[in-house]
């Protein structure tokens, strides 16, 4: 039987949940490969195929993680038009680690003027960052890290951003920040929770590889990461902006990539949500341009795209009301962002630096190919592929995946808490000034056991 507290969760959320949720998957600013950006064609292909998925209806939205076109300095994404052909609605992201902000800000702030109600009719809301209080959390910070942004950073963006959208037609669009529970619950960024209208959380079980993270256990462990965070931020509704279950890869502890796996995963952690709490899967595909990502979330093949999923999207027979038992498991901490592999993102593409560019932003969602290395919070070593493309030495991307450029790099960290968990690499643009088509991989979520004990110090 579903947990009281997830029940409790669930209502929260419902409650300030609209008649018809917002349901959809998340894009990033490149294709797969992470070399090409994505053009308003190519959104418009993806919304089209996301919208007339075989088996499914009302896929209806998108998650984005900028606000910027890639390969430019500040051009609203081309993503926006695409949502208007297709009437498609945005979950609009502006990046906010690094010194990214006053470009994003600037491309929204084009984007209102240039397609007015168009645009903001069909915004869902506004995320000021992703995951940036992960990758600014104790452990990053004792690895090195300088990319991630602060509760004060945040804030102050949020209230940048309802300044900027005061008087215009976006004025009422919700404003919030995603990020993994584990930040949600440490106290020290309270004051991003009290900010925000509302509350994103980003939970991947399959990466939990110290737990029993089967895939008979994957809702119970992605109910225990929205328990956490629904418990930290009280009355805050909490979104789910970013989970899935890998159709091929690398197994993970207990976690098989599989369709199979991929599909009981859908019913009994999508299902139950869609059309009920606002919910944006990862991913639709990531395998066009013929990327071959290790390993692979799209639901959907790429090359070609095809609305045809990989497994049965029905779902059929299950409800909101439907359960999975409470994971076995000897770790005391899941759902958490990688521990420090983006805290040293600087050393990871040292050998690849020059094939980084300086400036807009590839991110998650099919904007690369996922390659998510486990990092061990006791051990303290990260094993994490750095591989990217295009020209210039900042550019570090905030999405999933990699390109084909080089360096496979070994990062050491410093990180102190007990206990073990496993988790994904992040990195985030050092500076948006130039053109974009460069992936590290990142943003996804695993486990860290050891952060907890880290933030019970704090």
């Amino acid at each position: 039987m579903r947990s009281s507290t997830s029940l409790l969760a669930l209502a929260a959320t419902l409650s300030t949940a609209s008649a018809a949720a917002y349901k959809g998957f998340n894009y990033g600013a490149t294709k797969s490969d992470g070399y090409a950006p994505r053009v308003q064609s190519d959104f418009q292909s993806l919304f089209q195929t996301s919208k007339n998925l075989v088996g499914a209806s009302g896929f209806t939205s998108a998650r984005l993680y900028t606000t910027i076109q890639a390969g430019t300095t500040s051009d609203p994404t081309s993503a926006i038009p695409a949502a208007i052909a297709e009437d498609i609605s945005l979950l609009v992201t502006l990046w906010a680690s690094g010194t990214a902000f006053p470009n994003e800000l600037t491309a929204l702030k084009a984007a209102i003027a240039q397609y007015g109600d168009a645009f903001t009719s069909r915004v869902a809301g506004i995320s000021i960052g992703s995951e940036d209080l992960y990758r600014n959390s104790p452990t990053g910070i004792a690895a090195g890290s300088t990319i991630g942004a602060d509760p004060a950073t945040l804030v102050d963006y949020i209230k940048q951003v309802r300044s900027a959208i005061a008087g215009t037609a976006l004025s009422a669009a919700p404003v919030g920040h995603v990020d993994t529970w584990t930040a949600w619950v440490n106290g020290s960024n309270q004051a991003v929770i009290d900010n925000c209208d509302w509350i994103g959380v980003d939970a991947y079980p399959y990466f939990q590889n110290t737990q029993s993270n089967g895939i008979e256990n994957g809702a119970a462990l992605f109910n225990e990461a929205v328990d956490n965070t629904a418990n930290a931020v009280g009355s805050k509704p909490v979104w789910i902006t970013e989970t899935g279950w890998p159709v091929t890869g690398k197994t993970e502890n207990l976690a098989v990539p599989n369709t199979e796996n991929a599909k009981t995963y859908w019913q009994e952690v999508g299902c139950p949500r869609f059309d009920v709490v606002n919910t944006w899967w990862y991913t639709l595909e990531d395998t066009d341009n013929n990327a071959s990502p290790n390993p692979s979330f799209g639901i959907a093949p790429g090359s070609p795209l095809s609305s045809t999923p990989l497994f049965d999207l029905s779902c059929s027979g299950v409800s909101s009301s439907s359960s999975s038992a409470k994971p076995s498991s000897t770790a005391s901490a899941s759902g958490s962002k990688s521990a420090s592999a983006s805290a040293t993102a600087s050393s990871a593409i040292s050998s690849a630096s020059s094939a980084l560019t300086g400036g807009g932003i590839v991110s998650t969602g099919g904007g690369l190919s996922p390659t998510k290395p486990a990092v061990d919070g006791s051990a303290g070593t990260v094993s994490a592929t750095a591989t990217a493309s295009g020209s210039g030495s900042t550019g570090v991307s905030g999405g999933s995946g990699s390109g084909s450029g080089s360096g496979n790099s070994t990062l050491l960290t410093t990180a102190t808490p007990t206990g073990t968990g496993s988790g994904s690499s992040s990195t985030t643009p050092a500076s948006v000034t130039g053109n974009s088509a460069s992936s590290i991989s990142g943003s996804i979520v695993g486990v860290m056991g050891g952060l907890l004990a880290a933030l019970s110090l704090l």
